[in-house]
């Protein structure tokens, strides 16, 4: 029986997100918190190396193949930011909530109008065979959009409740699961690493 890949977050709306393009692919999966709960410290330069990190790491900690997404919203007119940062933007020596952050990312762009606004979504996903993979595959997703002047609902995670979508005239958080899992930055990483399996023939 193939093992399952180890899915390195302890972030069920991930998970939720992974596991079914996965597991169309025949692909078995299973969550990392179902063998640990620690968390790396994502310290890396790049959404890739944080990736790397953390796939690394489940790897070594289950001794299974494990894959790993590091993402974030980068806005053009920030210069990226919050980019890796997008987690803590609003900062402080705790984390600070998603609502803190998404405050924080509309007094920043109060004066931008909507020309200066545009943003996208980038995902970097890593698989490792095993800790020490010397050639881990790498799949990056971008999903491009707009930074509203307000929320449009007051639901949705992160910053999905700003970020215009314009070809569908909706924000993220309005976009239906099934939709979203298709077409989303971290869709088209996660898309890609599986064809990369699939090319290299499988596990």
């Amino acid at each position: 029986m193939m093992s399952p890949i180890i899915l390195a977050t302890n972030n069920p709306h991930k998970v939720a997100e992974i596991a079914p393009i996965m597991n169309r692919a025949g692909l078995l999966t299973q969550s990392q918190a179902d063998f640990f709960n620690e968390e790396v410290v994502e310290d890396e330069l790049s959404f890739v190396e944080n990736a790397l990190k953390k796939a690394r790491f489940a790897s070594e900690k289950t001794g299974l193949p494990a894959l790993a997404d590091d993402s974030g919203l980068e806005v053009n007119a920030l210069g990226g930011r919050p980019g890796l940062f997008s987690a803590r933007y609003a900062g402080g020596d705790q984390k600070p909530s998603e609502e803190e952050n998404l405050k924080k990312l509309l007094n920043d762009m109060t004066q931008l109008p909507y020309p200066q606004r545009q943003a996208r979504y980038s995902c970097a996903v890593v698989y490792v065979e095993h800790a020490q993979d010397p050639m881990p595959l790498i799949g990056i997703g971008h999903w491009y959009g707009e930074i509203l002047m307000r929320p449009r609902t007051g639901t949705g995670i992160g910053y999905d409740d700003v970020f215009w979508i314009p070809k569908l005239l909706k924000s993220v958080s309005e976009i239906p699961f099934e939709l979203k899992n298709q077409i989303s930055h971290r869709a088209q990483a996660v898309k890609s690493v599986v064809q990369q399996l699939a090319e290299r023939g499988g596990r």
